[in-house]
């Protein structure tokens, strides 16, 4: 009988150790290694864990985690090969003064400053192409969420030739760029895609 005790009280114990264990074992809210302080990892791989740490109303977050709280369906990776893919189209588009494929793309404010440089090149009889090097590279440098309005800003880094043919003969000129471009999304549209609010040039 004393054995048969022994053995049940052993079993308890161990039941009790292991919940002890499921609940402390956890991460509980903000750890040290979290705090904004740590610059071991870049920003865009520490926001997204940031994400399992939601209130259900999502007070407090900020940048990509906020993003995401709103949009569980966003995708950072899926968001930047689409960035890239716009990034080659808007440059094609612009250096061929394409301007149907640019509104589709741009907003207002961006697309009057690129139709004005292509006008300011028609009128000199100039005409412009690319081909890129290389594939660009695209990087999130940072993300805002402002009211219903997402902002994820891009660092874009990308190797082309340029061809400018004009009254004065042709002009052959490799370039390697740096930029940031910010895309922006209203997360209460139905229209999915993002577009390029603002353009900056970067350090390479």
């Amino acid at each position: 009988m004393q054995v048969l005790e022994l053995i049940i009280f052993a079993g308890l114990a161990g039941v009790v150790l292991y919940q002890l264990y499921a609940v402390l074992g956890r991460r509980v809210g903000r750890q040290p290694e979290d705090a904004p302080g740590d610059k071991a990892a870049p920003a865009a791989a520490r926001q997204p864990a940031a994400i399992d740490q939601a209130d259900d109303d999502g007070v407090g977050l900020t940048g990509l985690p906020a993003i995401k709280h709103r949009d569980p369906s966003f995708d950072l990776g899926r968001f930047l090969a689409g960035a890239k893919g716009a990034y080659e189209m808007v440059v094609r588009a612009f250096a061929g003064g394409d301007r149907e494929t640019l509104k589709n793309l741009l907003a207002p404010n961006v697309l009057s400053s690129f139709e004005s440089v292509i006008a300011d090149r028609e009128a000199a009889g100039a005409t412009e192409t690319v081909e890129f090097l290389h594939p660009p590279r695209a990087d999130m440098e940072r993300a805002d969420l402002r009211g219903d309005v997402a902002s994820i800003t891009v660092r874009f880094l990308a190797e082309f030739r340029s061809r400018t043919k004009g009254p004065d003969g042709e002009a052959v000129d490799d370039k390697r760029t740096a930029e940031l471009w910010t895309f922006e999304r209203s997360l209460k549209s139905r229209d999915p895609n993002w577009l390029l609010v603002h353009v900056d040039a970067a350090e390479a």
